[in-house]
């Protein structure tokens, strides 16, 4: 398993688009901008067959210092939950049956 940083997916976006750079990592960036105001709003963004992104909050809890043993308060929290959708799964999900038939 490798890393694919945001510009080596720039990179490929403009080479298929045959779009300047400058401009796809503009589009990037703004769509992440938007994503970001949208969950901090707590909405829920959905893109059909891909998966929807939507903010949980996360209950406060007691938890313990592995070092000290000492109990230690953990404030609530916001996350985000990723539910995959239906063509992302069965992308996966074949991707893993090849990946397991060439072992």
């Amino acid at each position: 398993m490798s890393t694919v940083t945001k510009k080596e997916l720039i990179d490929r976006i403009a080479k298929i688009t045959q779009a300047k750079r400058v401009t796809v990592k503009q589009i990037i960036q703004a769509f992440l901008d938007e994503m970001a105001a949208e969950l901090t709003k707590d909405n829920r963004l959905e893109f059909r067959d891909f998966g929807v992104f939507e903010t949980r909050t996360r209950a406060s809890r007691v938890a313990q210092n592995p070092k000290t043993l000492q109990r230690v308060e953990v404030p609530a929290k916001k996350t985000v939950k990723f539910k995959i959708g239906r063509m992302l799964k069965s992308r996966l999900c074949a991707g893993a049956r090849e990946s397991a038939g060439a072992k």
